[in-house]
């Protein structure tokens, strides 16, 4: 009986650290834009570029041509983008999330 107690605490103990791991972030808690890009974006746009289609790529003037101008044009694009590109739904990349990508991605790649 005190084996089992012990396996259940255990087990929920467990449980509790790996649910916290798997939570978006904490209301108020400031999201890292850059390190949100790096994780989800930068295997397909190291440095702003696109490893797809060259000629696509995070600059703010090529962005422009295309009609992506604003944080809420970047996420438009990144929950339903074009041929070639990873779709990036809500549940994948929170809106949180998403608005820090934009946000970065309009600072960095000029």
């Amino acid at each position: 009986m005190k084996k089992g107690t012990i396996a259940t605490v255990a087990m929920l103990s467990i449980s509790l650290f790996a649910t916290s791991a798997f939570c978006d972030t904490k209301k108020g808690e400031k999201v890292d834009g850059k390190a949100e890009f790096e994780k989800h974006c930068a295997a397909c746009h190291p440095n702003g570029g696109n490893v797809s289609n060259p000629q696509k790529t995070l600059s703010k003037a090529v962005m422009a041509k295309n009609g992506v101008k604003s944080q809420k044009d970047i996420i438009a694009k990144m929950r339903n983008p074009g041929p070639g590109m990873t779709k990036f739904d809500a549940k994948t990349v929170p809106d949180k999330e998403a608005k820090a990508i934009a946000d970065y991605i309009l600072k960095t790649f000029k």
